[in-house]
């Protein structure tokens, strides 16, 4: 992969938001056959923040993070689509995230995730804490 080609925005208008949503039915709606009433929810519109990245401008992995209460955020719907995964990219989007939740000033980011994903965020950072995947 030509990590020139490669590259992460916050998705701040809908057309933006629509490449999470289109990366989101591609890896999880098609793969894993998760119907669209239970991968999109209420957090999905809103104050809901976006990161998505692109390759040679074409969605390919995505993630959002929303507020909770007392200045804590959740993360999660973190996708990459099958044919760049195992490439960083997750890392990559999930850094991004991180960093713009900091720059919100939020203190602790808790995660919204598939129990077979847990690892993953574990080798970044995150730990279990009561039942609870965060990272402060």
């Amino acid at each position: 992969m030509d990590r020139t080609k490669f590259e992460i925005i916050r998705a701040k208008e809908e057309w933006q938001k629509t490449g999470a949503y289109s990366v989101r039915i591609q890896g999880m709606n098609r793969q894993y056959h998760i119907p669209l009433r239970e991968e999109f929810d209420e957090h999905d519109f809103g104050d809901t923040n976006y990161i998505v990245g692109l390759y040679d401008g074409y969605p390919i992995a995505t993630c959002r993070f929303y507020e909770t209460e007392s200045n804590k955020v959740i993360l999660g719907r973190l996708v990459v689509l099958p044919e760049y995964r195992n490439k960083h990219i997750g890392v990559s989007v999930v850094s991004a995230a991180e960093e713009w939740i900091k720059e919100l000033g939020y203190s602790e980011i808790m995660i919204d995730s598939r129990l077979e994903v847990i690892p993953f965020y574990e080798k970044i950072g995150f730990k279990k804490v009561d039942g609870s995947i965060i990272k402060s």
